[in-house]
């Protein structure tokens, strides 16, 4: 099986089997939704993950974010490995609104130059899945199967502005540039939810999502490999762009398995924004 063909597989079994589709995911849920610790609802969360589907062959090994504790727990056999958040959001759960989870595949070893697909699942209204390699494919899931929507792709400016992280934490410039996007008379939607988040501006075409350096998180909140890796690679193969600032965000190193970043992604225009405020 060709490589590309041997990853939408793989991805596409990954959200399917063991409870994505099924009740098993919702008794997961439940079971997550009052812990105070996002690192214990993942835990549980991991645990409705497969672990021995069939494209398990192919992988050197599958983790979620919980499990991982340093890159030698990973067996030698297989090319793959695939990395992924296995709730993303799961804070939102006891409000109702729309989760995810995210996957990254690296060849060989977990180095983002290595990355060389990913993907998403929406749990929202409707189950959807977003998958890139060389482009970015839109699923969705109907009945008993997944069903191709078409490809997304960014434009060059949006109207969509996701501004993350603790408004009263922030830096003065990050601010700003948050209120330059307002007065320009972009709408404010976040939600909380990296995964619904960042959807809504591929599927709306355009717009900025930023999780900032804050002053109590100063080398940002989210995960380069389980988090920011994955949709960076997205972002990119729908012609977005995707930095921590000053740097392309797939160009930074991994030096520890829960490493953390600054991260803004977006259209070409509002990056160009991103870039101008944080190189000056």
């Amino acid at each position: 099986m060709e490589a590309d063909k041997l990853i939408e597989k793989a991805l596409l079994a990954l959200a399917c089997v063991k409870g994505v589709c099924s009740e098993e995911k919702n008794q997961a849920v439940f079971k997550g939704q009052d812990s105070k610790d996002s690192k214990q609802r993942d835990r549980i969360q991991d645990s409705y993950q497969p672990k021995n589907a069939e494209y398990a062959r192919e992988t050197k090994w599958s983790g979620g974010e919980a499990e991982f504790t340093s890159a030698q727990t990973i067996q030698s056999e297989g090319i793959y490995i695939i990395a992924y958040d296995p709730l993303d959001g799961s804070s939102l759960i006891d409000s109702n609104l729309s989760v995810g989870s995210i996957f990254g595949i690296y060849k060989d070893s977990l180095e983002s130059k290595n990355l060389v697909a990913a993907a998403y699942v929406l749990y929202g209204p409707r189950l959807e899945i977003v998958l890139a390699q060389k482009e970015v494919e839109h699923f969705r899931y109907c009945g008993n199967a997944w069903e191709k929507i078409g490809n997304l792709r960014l434009g060059k400016k949006g109207k969509i502005n996701a501004p993350g992280g603790t408004q009263a934490n922030w830096e003065s410039k990050h601010k700003q540039m948050v209120d330059s996007l307002f007065s320009q008379g972009y709408r404010l939607r976040y939600s909380g939810g990296m995964v619904p988040d960042l959807h809504q501006i591929l599927i709306k075409g355009g717009g900025l999502f930023s999780y900032p350096a804050t002053s109590d998180a100063k080398e940002g909140k989210l995960r380069k490999l389980f988090e920011v890796f994955p949709f960076a690679f997205i972002y990119e193969r729908a012609g977005g762009v995707a930095s921590n600032g000053k740097v392309r965000l797939l160009e930074l190193e991994c030096a520890h398995i829960h490493d953390t970043t600054p991260c803004f992604f977006g259209s070409s225009e509002e990056m160009a924004l991103v870039a101008k405020t944080y190189q000056n």
